[in-house]
């Protein structure tokens, strides 16, 4: 499974959620930067719709929200 996380790090919902990987110790989420890298930004428009962080794509869905994000990362832990 392949999972990318588009954030940035001023933003407190991003904050939330990478406090939960923290916690959790996850390991095999892909953090991408939008602010630090334009394509990383032009990327989630043009795959997910929206300009909007946190967004973890799972297996290329986009997943909005970081407490659906959370959720999803509590469900399924990593192998």
């Amino acid at each position: 499974m392949k999972l990318e996380l588009f954030k940035f790090d001023s933003c407190p919902y991003c904050q939330r959620v990478l406090r939960e990987l923290e916690r959790s110790g996850r390991t095999d989420v892909e953090l991408l930067d939008t602010l630090e890298n334009p394509e990383n930004q032009a990327r989630l428009v043009r795959e997910g719709g929206l300009d909007q962080v946190p967004c973890l794509f799972v297996d290329g869905k986009p997943l909005y929200e970081s407490l659906d994000i959370i959720d999803w990362l509590k469900r399924h832990p990593q192998l």
